[in-house]
């Protein structure tokens, strides 16, 4: 590799770090409902220009986890609990049609792949961070979606998906969380290389709302009061609409 290779990385790669972390400082209560986020300061703090600042206060809005206020700017939004629920609702669904057909629809490569991948993640369970489950929980949802063969039901999902990583993101924080998630996984595995469509489609759903109990768990813990008198619930509600 290169140095210019190792200094310069893709200017995606540099927003997607930046949204990760403002998006994990929201979430965990670390940026305050209400407070401001100055694009120069962002800028000195990542060690950046102003452009992809502006870009990722572009995706922290489309998650709904800041939004525009006239003469003030870019503003944490406030975390509304029943939007958040709606999401994982609809995530639920979403997740478990797709894997009723991954489970009647899934070559034998990808029934391989799905086995192996799971089988290897134990070791993240007890060595690894939450990030690298994180990342791999990203991974082993992704190989499901994409053996439903389903592109319009996936393409909802992915959506639905990115507006909630940061919370799914948070509840792997919590305590025996991780090998709470491998063994659902689990069970969800077994299911599909079984072909038990139904089996697994209640499964995914199940594993779902546990994961949304989980982040509102995580979300009310960390929260702090709003820093000032607010509008009501701005969650999901960003710039863009």
């Amino acid at each position: 590799m290169k140095d210019s290779e190792t200094v310069s990385p893709r200017k995606g790669t540099v927003v997607d770090s930046i949204v990760q972390n403002l998006a994990d400082d929201i979430v965990s209560g670390q940026l305050a409902p209400g407070t401001k986020l100055d694009a120069q300061t962002m800028a000195e703090r990542f060690g950046v220009s102003r452009t992809p600042i502006r870009e990722t206060f572009g995706h922290l809005a489309a998650m709904g986890l800041v939004t525009h206020r006239p003469n003030r700017g870019v503003v944490v939004a406030t975390l509304s609990p029943e939007a958040l629920s709606d999401l994982y609702e609809a995530m639920a669904e979403l997740e478990a049609s797709l894997a009723r057909l991954a489970a009647l629809r899934m070559n034998s490569h990808q029934r391989e792949t799905l086995e192996r991948l799971h089988n290897e993640s134990i070791h993240l369970v007890r060595d690894g961070t939450s990030d690298e489950y994180d990342q791999f929980n990203r991974t082993f949802h992704a190989l499901i979606f994409e053996a439903a063969r389903s592109p319009q039901l996936q393409q909802l999902a992915e959506t639905t998906r990115t507006r909630l990583a940061p919370f799914r993101r948070a509840q792997f924080r919590l305590n025996n969380r991780l090998s709470k998630s491998w063994e659902e996984h689990d069970a969800i595995v077994r299911a599909i290389l079984t072909g038990d469509a139904e089996g697994v489609a209640r499964l995914m759903r199940a594993h779902v709302q546990t994961v949304s109990a989980m982040s509102a768990e995580f979300i009310a813990e960390h929260q702090p009061r709003p820093v000032a008198a607010s509008s009501p619930d701005l969650a999901y509600q960003g710039a863009d609409g």
